[in-house]
């Protein structure tokens, strides 16, 4: 297929393994000329971000702070960012106004610019508790912004549950408690890395809220896709697994089309050789799968297009590998990164 947008993958080497060397960075595929270029080459990069009224601005997301392009990706520089070796796993454009940015940190922390990514300030610690003790630091994954109440904000932690600002980041409240009480049920224990079994219910991956449904949140676990309609005081299993046979929710998103359409990453675990894309077109009451395609990795991020629903694109471990759909799911194509690349954890397209 003919590309009609830029794609871009953020790759982070060999996260969790010491002991080995990979590659990392940005890597851009112009629509121009479909070829991959390595156009930020010196930091691991957790997430990639286009503006979404702005596709010449592009965020990147990487162990030393934000980084941004203001030439579709062409080259990349270092932000005025407060702090470095910090690294940054999110962000989030302000609704309302298209100049305010959010970021997510890890330690877990948060970061506002108002002049479109240019200069940041980082907000106030959000207080959250330590649940479960990780040999990384936890992170703030994915934020998602109330359609109607742009200062309210959810935020996905992993490994530490979900928080919820009203303020637009300046305070924070825990929303966990009830993702712990479910974690005592027993097909809903997990324990890998950590000293708790609530581990499997507190690792977030991804957040999301449907201007179609803007006070339900739903939040994407290692354990499924769970939602609320209280703001966090109370999360109900959505039980993906009636559709899907695997049920490790790595991201989610929302049609910027269509508020009733929503793609969530399911995969078996963060480290395993399959994995899908399930679409719902009801808000998340029902869910069939929506890729063509055989991944032999975690699917870790799934891109939409801001303007384009027929285009979306999907990034997995560990081989590099890229699919993308540029006419609503009927065929796809495999735009692999070049040989030895591995470890995408973000895709983005526009």
């Amino acid at each position: 297929m003919a590309s009609k947008s830029n794609v871009y993958a953020g790759v982070a080497g060999y996260v969790g393994r010491a002991d080995q060397q990979g590659t990392v960075g940005v890597f851009t595929r112009p629509a121009e000329t479909g070829r991959w270029q390595h156009t930020l080459t010196d930091h691991e990069t957790y997430t990639v971000s286009i503006h979404p009224t702005d596709p010449n601005v592009v965020f990147a997301g990487t162990a030393d702070g934000v980084y941004r392009s203001t030439d579709r990706g062409k080259t990349f520089q270092r932000t005025n960012f407060p702090d470095h070796s910090t690294q940054i796993w999110s962000f989030l454009v302000d609704a309302k106004n298209r100049k305010l940015i959010y970021a997510g940190g890890s330690p877990i922390s948060l970061y506002r610019s108002e002049d479109t990514g240019e200069t940041w300030r980082k907000l106030p610690d959000p207080g959250m508790p330590d649940r479960a003790v990780m040999p990384f630091a936890c992170r703030v994954m994915r934020m998602a912004q109330h359609p109607a109440k742009p200062g309210t904000i959810f935020a996905a932690l992993e490994v530490n549950g979900v928080m919820r600002t009203t303020d637009g980041g300046e305070s924070w409240s825990d929303c966990s408690s009830d993702l712990i009480r479910l974690g005592q049920q027993p097909h809903l224990k997990s324990k890998i890395v950590s000293n708790t079994y609530n581990e499997g219910m507190l690792d977030g991956h991804a957040i999301a809220i449907s201007p179609a449904d803007p006070d339900k949140v739903i939040v994407a676990v290692r354990m499924g896709l769970f939602e609320t309609g209280d703001g966090g005081e109370t999360w109900q299993d959505m039980e993906v697994g009636r559709f899907s046979p695997t049920t490790y929710g790595r991201d989610i998103k929302v049609s910027p089309q269509d508020g009733s359409t929503l793609y969530a990453a399911l995969s078996v675990a963060a480290s395993s050789k399959d994995g899908a894309i399930y679409r719902s077109t009801d808000k998340g009451a029902t869910w069939k799968r929506f890729d063509k395609v055989q991944v032999h990795g975690t699917i870790m991020s799934v891109a939409v297009h801001h303007t384009d629903p027929d285009q979306l694109y999907i990034g997995a471990r560990y081989d590099g590998e890229i699919f993308g759909t540029e006419n609503g799911g009927a065929t796809w194509e495999s735009l692999p990164l070049p040989s030895g690349v591995k470890d995408i954890y973000s895709v983005a397209v526009g």
